[in-house]
């Protein structure tokens, strides 16, 4: 079992249970702990894996009781420290649940190299005496406000990543579009396709990837539609893409709509909730991010209309 009280952010510590008596070191952090091939390789080649604080060859049978301590040595961080909001409304060994702010860019990029959410969580980071490389598990569009997961060691990445790649991670946005959406709820399956390698746009088209949304209707106004979306597929822009080709394009969408600058000066979409595994602990997260001001001035005006 893991030792809760002796986990650290490089650092973890497993307790050998009766069912593990007998079998090899590898085969434990492969089923009991996830343990990647590529992880697996790091830390042997580190000889960072102790068995009662000795270290241990992965072919080494473990006897029940034992105490494998597994040391994840991590790349600095390489991100300037700059102090951009950074509200985090989660934390614990192995990741830190950001509430982004909408115009603020998730990493650094050719266009925008600096002040990103990477550089303020390094600051953050550093402010708790952690040196370690950002890693984040889900990217948000500048516009896009809401949540991100970042991993705070390679380890927690990985097995969250794979959360993400195998659809296991509940998504749920709140998003604003144009017209009245008549039914209560819906499914979208529709392919998406990128037309070409340096087009940011992206259409629904038989080539595309499986793309599958679900959406409930929250509020109805006069001209407009507040809906709850659920992913299940992740593609770049995929609520944007369906809601344009269900006929309701998100409001201040000016790449699948039109500008919308009289009621707000972006898209009007926010990932609200997430729900997953933590890494180590395999216990459920369930994290809820509140409508930012500016998306609840836009439900006011729309209310008004």
């Amino acid at each position: 079992m893991i030792v809760e009280e002796k986990q650290k952010e490089n650092m973890i510590i497993y307790e050998a249970e009766n069912d593990d008596a007998g079998k090899e070191l590898k085969k434990i952090l492969k089923n009991k702990l996830d343990f990647s091939s590529r992880l697996l390789a790091r830390v042997k080649r580190g000889k960072t894996i102790f068995v009662n604080g000795e270290y241990l060859k992965y072919h080494e049978t473990i006897n029940a009781g034992d105490e494998i301590k597994i040391v994840m040595e991590d790349e600095p961080n390489h991100f300037t420290l700059q102090d951009v909001p950074f509200e985090a409304v989660y934390e614990d060994v192995d990741l830190i649940l950001v509430n982004k702010e909408p115009g603020i860019v998730t990493h650094p990029t050719k266009s925008h190299p600096d002040w990103t959410i990477a550089n303020g969580a390094a600051l953050y980071l550093k402010s708790k005496g952690i040196d370690c490389k950002v890693r984040f598990v889900n990217r948000l569009d500048m516009d896009t406000s809401g949540l991100l997961i970042i991993a705070k060691n390679a380890y927690a990445h990985h097995v969250l990543s794979e959360q993400m790649q195998e659809d296991r991670i509940e998504k749920k946005y709140i998003a604003f579009v144009w017209g009245v959406i008549k039914e209560d709820e819906g499914r979208i399956e529709a392919p998406i396709y990128r037309t070409t390698m340096d087009s940011i746009k992206r259409v629904v088209d038989e080539r595309g990837q499986e793309s599958i949304t679900e959406f409930k209707v929250l509020e109805r106004y006069k001209n407009a539609t507040m809906v709850e979306v659920k992913l299940l597929t992740g593609r770049t822009h995929q609520i944007r893409v369906h809601m344009e080709h269900l006929g309701h394009p998100l409001i201040g969408d000016t790449l699948y709509g039109k500008e919308d600058a009289e009621l707000i000066d972006r898209q009007a979409l926010h990932a609200e909730y997430l729900r997953f595994w933590q890494p180590r602990f395999k216990r459920a997260i369930e994290v809820k991010a509140d409508l930012p001001a500016d998306l609840l001035s836009l439900r006011d005006k729309l209310k008004e209309m």
